[in-house]
């Protein structure tokens, strides 16, 4: 079919090359002049295919048609008229002069919003239903009959330019293609439009666009974001007209700032660190981000006050040269501008928003300084524009620098510098009522520093930041693979801190030094990278469900964030905890507010100042230091908090699995205590065995979810592997935790010391027997002897209760007696891990099978892997940490069906 294609912009240009793939001729290109010596988006297709292109500066003068635009029109022989975007009047001899006459692509749902601005008053009207209609155009305001329509959600917070890229463009593009085939097909339909709903709005224009305060928030917010970027809705502050962008409505606590008086207001707006906060006549309240002043400047609205930027720099020989290099570049984007002076305006020019990512890669490349859009918005001028880009360049034009009271210490041949107050919302603050307690050294019981101490307002005030973050802050929009190169950012920096944080893990926790490099830091920094490449590759599936004839149906998921998420962890793997679920939790796009065990929060501190330096926007990561029974509790009643993920005793998980349920059934993750049973048969390589026995016992000095906490050791070898490990055991080094040499470092601290101590009492009363340790050494802090018990029977508490510590309790079995031990090591309510040495594969193909635990090693222990799920059975608890199933606990499933 031979199609004439009259309109403008890079929609336009699209619908052309669309028609073109699908193999219809193109006449003609009839597009609007060149402005400013610039070409429209649709006219630049003509010199890459020879297509005619013509620009008539008008088609009728006078409310009649030009003969000779016409005639030249007509020559062509068009066979339909297709008007992807087309701002000029076309007069009614070229609408109706091809046989299949004239489509037109509308913004709108028809007859709703007849008219020029029709994206803008769905907006500013509030419209849930968004869309747009191709319809055959006649003599009247977009009244002609009806081809197709589409429609789509809009969404609370949605703009022009969001709805124009999610929906009407790419959509709009392929609904002209296929309106055009069901023509070239005669199947195309001719629908009436009704009269009822319709409504006719003109052009919305500048000195139309003043908002009225006396209106809820959500009024104000659809006026502010229908009117955005063009032409702008505005107000009266302070004797100037200030026009506002980038709106947002706010559910949060009350904002915190400086006070904006703007008239007709119901009350003072709020100049915030976020933005500019203003209030209904409800009391509600909704967040604007950009202010522009009337000569064009463009400022973020946080910075309403401030008088940064109002004084030019001047500008050294050097960058006087790099200013020379972008006023090349910008004259390589306006080509039509004879020279580039200092009041050169970038969009006045012509340039679009294609010449804004040119312009944003250009300077990225040059200069080696990444802007965002924005950045081009707010300084239009050149000279504004060589401004901000010298402050960008010489760090003036950054965020402040956080402020943090560090406790620096001199230890381990370096300086550690550790935050020791609360995080919320991006900074380091002291707790609501300037509570503090002191973080123990377990290796000599000093005091390493004082730590806030959270309370219940705190927990309400991250969760707030959270929410905020994640429902109207940059993290909630970013796009994942953005997310996901925050997430590399920040295990970078991890691994740059890596001594600083191990040293910071040996002396708040008593880990052994070297394995704090390797375990406790280490496998944290490979779980942020290995979440980090998970981020954009979450996605959903299309589902086949029954048919509705003669309609069909379109079934598919989407994977969601779930928002706030309350994480909780112990103390014995301080970092590696907070990373196990802290990476999953923000590579699938939620906020976090984080309680790491009160006895050591220090790590995780240290790497809530990481999350800044990494570029991580304010509220997304909140610690809260402080008691369980209080700031957990507070974090898994929350009403606001929609999942919580713990690591802890079983007896705390059950409380907090209650709480979830009782406050808004919250979804939950539990990983609880263990027992775990490791099955040494006589086939096995009893060195190895010894060896990684030995490892699954006393690894992190015992204090490990997964430790062996029962030996199951075959009679037949029992007494040479009891022999081979008492052996061992002698050889271990207690010492200082930093010392290299050291095997075996201090209880995390003195409440499980004693606790300990009361365990091995307590078995050698049952009639257990000693084989080695079991005290207290005796020298300053909080160590305890590797220790070994046998003979130990099904019965006696130590075969029954966790430890936590390390001491061996080895139990004999029959030999050959393989279901009887079996059935000895599953008679646990605890279900985490398992273990069996073994050279028959057959026989260890079945204990694994059997054995009730949510990991089975097989000749080997403690072989964890970010890519390996790891989670409990039985009161062990219920989900997983690593792998890819752990993105499933803070995701949610939504399911979408469509008809057509």
């Amino acid at each position: 079919m031979k199609i004439a294609v009259i309109g403008q912009s890079l929609f336009g240009q699209e619908v052309y090359k669309e028609l073109k793939k699908a193999g219809h001729e193109i006449v003609g290109i009839f597009t609007i002049p060149d402005k400013d010596g610039k070409e429209d988006a649709l006219g630049e297709c003509s010199p890459r295919d020879g297509t005619p292109v013509f620009k008539y500066p008008r088609w009728r003068v006078k409310g009649k048609a030009i003969p000779e635009v016409v005639g030249e029109y007509s020559s062509l022989g068009a066979e339909l008229n297709v008007l992807p975007f087309c701002s000029q009047f076309i007069p009614m001899e070229v609408i109706d002069f091809p046989k299949h006459g004239s489509i037109i692509y509308h913004p709108s749902l028809l007859p709703r919003h007849r008219g020029a601005s029709a994206i803008n008053w769905t907006l500013i009207h509030g419209d849930k239903k968004g869309g747009f209609s191709i319809f055959w155009a006649d003599d009247g305001l977009d009244t002609g009959p009806i081809l197709m329509q589409r429609e789509c959600e809009v969404f609370p917070d949605d703009t022009i330019n969001t709805l124009y890229k999610r929906f009407l463009f790419p959509e709009g593009i392929k609904a002209m293609v296929e309106s055009v085939d069901l023509i070239a097909a005669e199947k195309a339909p001719r629908i009436k439009q009704p009269e009822d709903g319709a409504t006719y709005e003109g052009i919305q224009k500048k000195e139309n666009a003043k908002i009225n305060w006396d209106q809820p928030a959500e009024a104000i917010h659809n006026w502010i974001r229908g009117n955005d970027k063009v032409p702008g809705a505005w107000s009266e502050v302070n004797g100037h007209k200030l026009t506002f962008f980038g709106s947002t409505l706010l559910d949060s606590g009350p904002p915190q700032g400086q006070t904006l008086d703007i008239p007709g207001a119901h009350k003072p707006a709020v100049v915030g660190k976020n933005g500019l906060v203003l209030f209904g006549n409800d009391g509600k309240m909704l967040l604007v981000k950009n202010l522009q002043f009337e000569d064009g400047k463009m400022i973020p609205a946080s910075k309403y006050f401030s008088s940064a930027e109002s004084s030019s720099l001047e500008f050294t020989e050097e960058e006087k040269k790099v200013k020379e290099e972008i006023r090349a570049v910008w004259k390589g984007i306006l080509s039509n501008v004879a020279e580039i002076v200092e009041t050169t305006d970038f969009f006045k020019s012509g340039a679009a928003s294609m010449d804004v990512v040119r312009l944003v890669e250009e300077i990225r490349l040059k200069c080696g300084l990444q802007l965002q859009n924005e950045d081009v918005y707010m300084a239009t001028t050149f000279e504004d524009f060589m401004q901000k880009i010298v402050r960008k360049l010489r760090g003036e034009d950054e965020e402040e620098e956080l402020a943090i009271d560090y406790i620096e210490m001199n230890i381990n041949n370096l300086t550690i510098r550790m935050p020791h107050q609360a995080f919320i919302n991006g900074e380091f603050v002291d707790a609501e009522g300037g509570n503090w307690y002191n973080a123990i050294n377990p290796t000599d019981g000093s005091v390493i520093c004082k730590v806030s101490l959270a309370q219940v307002s705190d927990v309400d005030k991250a969760v707030a930041a959270a929410k905020e973050a994640f429902e109207a802050g940059e993290w909630g929009r970013m796009n994942p693979r953005d997310r996901g190169r925050l997430i590399y950012r920040l295990a970078d920096l991890m691994e740059e801190h890596q001594e600083e944080l191990a040293t910071i893990e040996a002396i708040d926790s008593g880990a052994v030094y070297t394995l704090a490099l390797k375990t406790h830091v280490g496998m944290s920094i490979q779980t942020f990278r290995y979440f980090a490449g998970w981020c954009d590759k979450i996605q959903g599936c299309t589902i086949p469900i029954n048919q509705a004839r003669p309609n069909h149906n379109l079934t598919f998921t989407r994977r969601e964030p779930i928002g706030v998420c309350g994480i909780v962890i112990p103390w014995n793997y301080p970092l590696m905890m907070l990373a196990w679920k802290t990476a999953a939790c923000l590579a699938a796009g939620n906020t976090v507010v984080l309680k790491p065990a009160q006895v050591t929060p220090l790590t995780a501190l240290k790497f809530a100042e990481l999350t800044v330096k990494a570029g991580f926007p304010k509220g997304v990561v909140n610690i809260l230091p402080g008691a369980g029974s209080l700031i957990g509790q507070r974090i898994s009643e929350h009403p606001e908090v929609r999942k919580l993920g713990f690591t802890g005793s079983t007896p705390v998980g059950k409380q907090i699995m209650k709480s979830c349920a009782v406050s808004n059934v919250k979804k939950v993750s539990l990983e609880l205590g263990g027992k775990s049973p490791l099955l040494i048969f006589s086939d096995c390589d009893v060195d190895k065995a010894v060896r990684m026995g030995m490892g699954a016992v006393f690894f992190n000095k015992g204090e490990n979810c997964i430790a062996a906490g029962r030996l199951f050791v075959e009679e037949s070898i029992h007494d040479q592997f009891l022999h081979k490990v008492v052996e061992e055991v002698k050889k271990m080094k207690i010492g200082d935790p930093l010392d290299r040499s050291t095997d075996h470092g201090p209880q995390n601290h003195k409440a499980h010391l004693d606790k300990l101590i009361e365990y091995c009492a307590t078995g050698v009363k049952e009639g257990a027997r000693l084989v080695y340790g079991g005290k207290q050494v005796p020298r300053p802090g909080f160590f305890f002897e590797p220790t070994v018990f046998t003979d130990v029977q099904d019965d006696m508490f130590i075969a029954r209760e966790e430890s936590f510590g390390p001491i061996m309790i080895i139990s004999k079995f029959a030999d050959r007696d393989l279901d009887g031990v079996l059935k000895r090591a599953n008679n646990t309510e605890f279900g985490l891990a398992s273990g069996v040495f073994t050279r028959d594969l057959s026989k260890a193909l079945y204990v694994s099978e059997k054995l009730q635990a949510g990991t089975v090693f097989i000749n080997t222990y403690n072989k964890t892997d970010v890519a390996a799920p790891f989670g409990g059975f039985k009161q062990s608890g219920f989900g997983k940490d690593l792998g890819q199933e752990a993105l499933n606990e803070y995701l949610r499933t939504k399911t979408v069906t469509i008809e057509y």
